[in-house]
């Protein structure tokens, strides 16, 4: 059982995958998206990643505003949870993702990450950043019913 972390972006869609005691996050690949619009590719390529890892569930990154208010692209983000849903029959968890793309760009600058290379990893890293951060909260929980 792993658990599957997606960063959904209007042009790509940052993965990560969980190790099988849920513990640590890995990145995994980021699908490029040809058009916003067309996502019968994208919810394809996420399919095959789910049987290849055996992934029991999904976390999706909901991009709220800061103010914590829903935008333009958390609505989006629920749109595809939906999609993706129903594609998968899946649990698809919205999971509040508001700086992951910002500690992703720092932590690439803190690697000594080139500027024009950070655009090629960071909605992997993104992801990585969404799913550990569920992880972490599945940890604690398990911890208090303990």
């Amino acid at each position: 059982m792993r658990i599957m972390g997606l960063d959904f972006g209007s042009k790509t869609v940052g993965v990560a995958i969980s190790d099988p005691l849920l513990l640590t996050a890995q990145g995994i690949t980021i699908i490029r998206r040809k058009e916003e619009n067309k996502l019968r590719q994208t919810l394809a390529q996420i399919e095959e990643m789910i049987q290849e890892y055996e992934v029991s569930e999904i976390v999706l990154g909901d991009p709220k505003n800061m103010n914590a208010t829903v935008g333009v692209r958390s609505e989006l983000s629920a749109e595809f949870k939906e999609k993706l849903e129903r594609r998968t029959g899946l649990k698809v968890t919205l999971w509040d993702e508001r700086l992951t793309t910002v500690a992703a760009d720092k932590a690439m600058m803190e690697a000594g990450i080139r500027r024009e290379h950070r655009k090629d990893h960071v909605d992997k890293i993104a992801a990585t950043f969404i799913l550990q951060g569920y992880l972490d909260y599945l940890a604690m929980q398990r911890k208090e019913e303990i």
